[in-house]
């Protein structure tokens, strides 16, 4: 067998001309100083902002400044073993983090690391930390519900899946409360949750995790925990960590649901990132760019578009005011970013009304859109009707006589009051919603004394599921009320009415 030399030449030149040498090029640097979450450090001068760095020590940093003379790094990690004069490199890497299915059910640092001592996660599938929201042409409006099981909030401020809902309040008014209930009404629904908590305290959290496991909502469920310990770089990713976890499902055409808890907290560690890089103080000692930070935040939520694959992100966001001031920087910034607000009253609240929601600032600028037929219908004149109550209520304070309309109106919304009133981690299926509010507005429960109503409605509830399911059953599968549907109800509000009556009566006479 003879070799041809020109043979042997051209394969070597052609292999010479396809190698591409794998030779890894990163650029090396020196912290020039470091503390409180951020490093200095210069001989960067390729560096992007965004990118992701790499100090001797194994943890990564983030780059946020790009200065004349140095690059201004945010360390997501331990920045006590990092010292003045030791090597940092640049990656070429954008920030990703761990996605898929094997977190869900996992309690998480933002970068992905398990907290729950369960095992490392297991998964290939990474995606970059901030990705761009889909634009106008990649959505779709919102009109699919997504029930949070609390009957003030999907009678009067819908959510849609793929809506951004405020929920503000000042501290300890039940803001979390209200987000882990939507959580726990998603069970069998097919909706994969993220709850996020940036800033709270590690009790906290570790309650909120309980709470999930005890009603088996951590089956579909992520949790994200930078707690107050946490340095500010961590607190300052975690929402977007977050988003990008929710994102991976949303973009395989599955409906996911985030709750952002909260984000006073992220901008209150960003001012701090700010401020420590030198960068100019704004309104509040903010810097001016953090309407950009939450604004990009929430345009991720989205229900993409049939050709995108009809996915849904759905962001609860929650905002904590100081003494109910709303008009502050912050709160104002991400209502005029949401898709409107549930406002939580501290007064309410301490008067045992709860979930303590202000009927009067609250909104849902989907509104019926994001409802149920069969709940648009019964709830129409709802929030109306206690507006109309509450005003009614401060004139009656005045001690002026009030004729019998005017009395009876007033008997009727202290009643619907209570009808609203739902203990915590109990929410509610769409069909006992509907019904419940139908009996109040329509005046069943008028004959029930005031301090009776909880125990009716549960009586009635307890009813329409035994003696009554089909007609319950039908609520379900038509989502809508039609007129002989409407029937078969009062008849049946009729005989539970009166059964109810006849039995407090007997109570009475005992």
């Amino acid at each position: 067998m003879k070799f041809k030399a020109d043979e042997i030449a051209s394969v070597i030149q052609k292999e010479i001309e396809d190698f591409r040498g794998e030779i890894q090029a990163s650029e090396v640097g020196r912290v020039l100083e470091v503390g409180d979450g951020i490093a200095r450090c210069y001989g960067l001068a390729s560096a992007m902002s965004g990118e992701m760095v790499e100090f001797s020590n194994g943890v990564n940093g983030l780059v946020f400044n790009l200065e004349e003379n140095s690059v201004g790094v945010i360390i997501l990690g331990d920045y006590l073993d990092i010292a003045e004069g030791d090597e940092v490199k640049t990656t070429g890497e954008l920030l990703s983090l761990p996605v898929g299915d094997s977190l869900i059910g996992r309690v998480v640092d933002p970068l992905g690391n398990p907290l729950d001592g369960e095992g490392p996660i297991v998964t290939s599938e990474r995606r970059p930390l901030e990705t761009d929201a889909p634009g106008v042409a990649g959505r779709q409006p919102v009109k699919q519900p997504l029930q949070t099981g609390i009957k003030a909030v999907d009678a009067m401020t819908p959510i849609g899946r793929g809506q951004r809902e405020l929920i503000i309040g000042d501290r300890k008014t039940g803001k979390t409360a209200v987000a882990l209930d939507t959580i726990l009404n998603q069970k069998e629904t097919g909706v994969i949750c993220v709850y996020v908590a940036c800033g709270q305290r590690a009790g906290s959290v570790a309650g909120v995790v309980e709470t999930l496991k005890e009603h088996g909502a951590m089956d579909y469920t992520i949790v994200v925990s930078s707690t107050a310990s946490d340095p500010a770089p961590l607190q300052y990713i975690a929402p977007y960590a977050g988003a990008a976890m929710a994102e991976h499902f949303m973009y395989q055409g599955k409906h996911t649901l985030v709750v952002y808890d909260d984000l006073s907290k992220q901008a209150q560690a960003y001012r701090q990132l700010s401020l420590l890089m030198r960068r100019p103080p704004g309104r509040e000692a903010y810097p001016g760019d953090v309407f950009y930070c939450h604004s990009r935040l929430l345009e991720r939520s989205a229900k993409l578009s049939d050709e995108l694959g009809a996915g849904s992100m759905t962001a609860l966001p929650i905002i904590e005011t100081l003494e109910g001031e709303v008009s502050a920087y912050i709160p104002t910034n991400v209502i005029s970013i949401t898709d409107g607000q549930i406002y939580l009253e501290p007064d309410l609240f301490f008067k045992g009304v709860r979930p303590a929601i202000n009927v009067g600032i609250s909104v849902s600028r989907v509104g019926g859109n994001a409802q149920t037929k069969a709940m648009k219908k019964v709830a129409g004149s709802l929030r109306l009707d206690l507006a109309s109550f509450r005003e009614l209520e401060a004139f009656a304070q005045l001690g002026t006589d009030l004729d019998k309309a005017t009395q009876s109106r007033l008997d009727r919304g202290y009643r619907m009051v209570e009808l609203l009133k739902q203990p915590q981690y109990e929410p509610l299926h769409f069909a006992d919603q509907v019904v419940s509010i139908y009996a109040g507005t329509n005046g069943y429960f008028d004959k029930v004394p005031v301090n009776k109503v909880a125990e009716a409605e549960k009586g009635l509830l307890e009813f329409m599921r035994q003696e009554k399911s089909e007609v319950r059953n039908e609520i379900i599968e038509t989502e809508a009320l039609s007129d002989e549907l409407i029937e078969k109800l009062k008849a049946a509000l009729v005989e539970f009415q009166d059964r109810f009556v006849k039995e407090l009566g007997d109570e009475a006479a005992e």
